[in-house]
């Protein structure tokens, strides 16, 4: 069997969609775009800063000694991860949700 190249790209020869009018894509600007995702879900970030701020602490904590106050802001850190991917996960299926009405 012989290999055959594929026929040339003839554009006439395209299907034409009738009052198809192309337009240009929309660019939502960083600023604007992240300024909405926080008004659509806004227990994302607070999720982020909590475990933002629970690190930091502890590690501040940890490199004066007190292991102890180091320790409860680890685990506080873990509960935050946790809040921060459960609301990850209720914001998803909202937004689901929402595109199927």
């Amino acid at each position: 069997m012989a290999q055959s190249s594929p026929p040339p790209l003839d554009p006439s020869s395209a299907p034409i969609m009738e009052g198809f009018v192309p337009t240009p894509l929309h660019r939502e600007a960083f600023r604007a775009k992240f300024l909405r995702k926080i008004r659509e879900n806004p227990l994302v970030p607070i999720g982020c800063l909590t475990t933002a701020g629970a690190l930091t602490y502890g590690l501040i904590c940890f490199h004066r000694g007190n292991t102890r106050q180091s320790q409860l802001m680890m685990r506080t850190r873990v509960v935050a991860q946790g809040f921060t991917i459960a609301a990850l996960v209720v914001g998803m299926v909202a937004t689901a949700l929402k595109s199927q009405k």
